[in-house]
């Protein structure tokens, strides 16, 4: 019973240590570091005290607590303000931010990269992804996958090379504009995924799309 009460003293804490002020908005908020700090604090705890021996157990469990709250609140807080860094900039351009947990995910319709059964990305947004190189640029802590994708008009073999070379063309770019290709991974993924049916020319429009994955390096 002890042991429970201090581990949620010291989730209690990094909840509270968690609350921060959003750069972005001004705001004084739990958000989502809050929710990791308070999950790596409970971690942390039991760890600790496990490792502890029986007279030292209260200690090491609050100092597990403390270590993992810290940390797991910390990258929690980075992803917070990458993430609104990302909707601010993106807005209105038409790419898609999605986050689950520690992932955030940008689409970028087909539509608006390539002009048609083309890999070359259109010249109107070569703006948006000058944005994308600044932010990565700022916020350097993410590996980026980047996946092409296609509807099921074709042959297979055609829209696997096309997904294949929409994906480099967009890693190429941001490698050629100083993003570290170390960071970098690209791949097709042809019609293997689609997020709508390929039915209709508006399902077979979402298909036909890239994804940016960003991930804990």
């Amino acid at each position: 019973m002890k042991m429970l009460n201090l581990t949620a003293l010291a989730a209690g804490v990094a909840l509270l240590v968690g609350c921060t002020t959003n750069p972005y908005t001004g705001e004084r908020e739990a958000g989502k570091a809050g929710v990791y700090g308070g999950v790596g604090a409970i971690s942390g705890a039991v760890i600790g005290a496990a490792t502890s021996s029986k007279k030292d157990r209260a200690k090491g469990a609050l100092i597990g607590a403390a270590v993992g709250g810290a940390a797991a609140g910390g990258y929690g807080y980075y992803v917070d303000t990458q993430e609104a860094k990302l909707r601010q900039t993106l807005q209105g351009t038409g790419v898609q931010v999605q986050r689950d947990g520690d992932n955030l995910t940008l689409i970028m319709p087909g539509n608006i990269t390539f002009a048609s059964n083309s890999a070359d990305i259109s010249s109107s947004f070569y703006p948006t992804l000058n944005s994308l190189v600044l932010v990565f640029k700022e916020f350097n802590k993410n590996g980026i996958d980047i996946v092409g994708y296609t509807d099921s008009t074709g042959s297979l073999q055609l829209n696997q090379d096309l997904s294949n070379r929409r994906a480099r063309s967009v890693a190429a770019y941001l490698e050629g504009n100083g993003v570290p290709a170390s960071r970098i991974s690209s791949y097709g993924a042809g019609p293997s995924q689609p997020i709508a049916s390929n039915d209709t020319a508006s399902g077979r429009a979402l298909n036909r799309r890239v994804e940016i994955n960003l991930r804990p390096l």
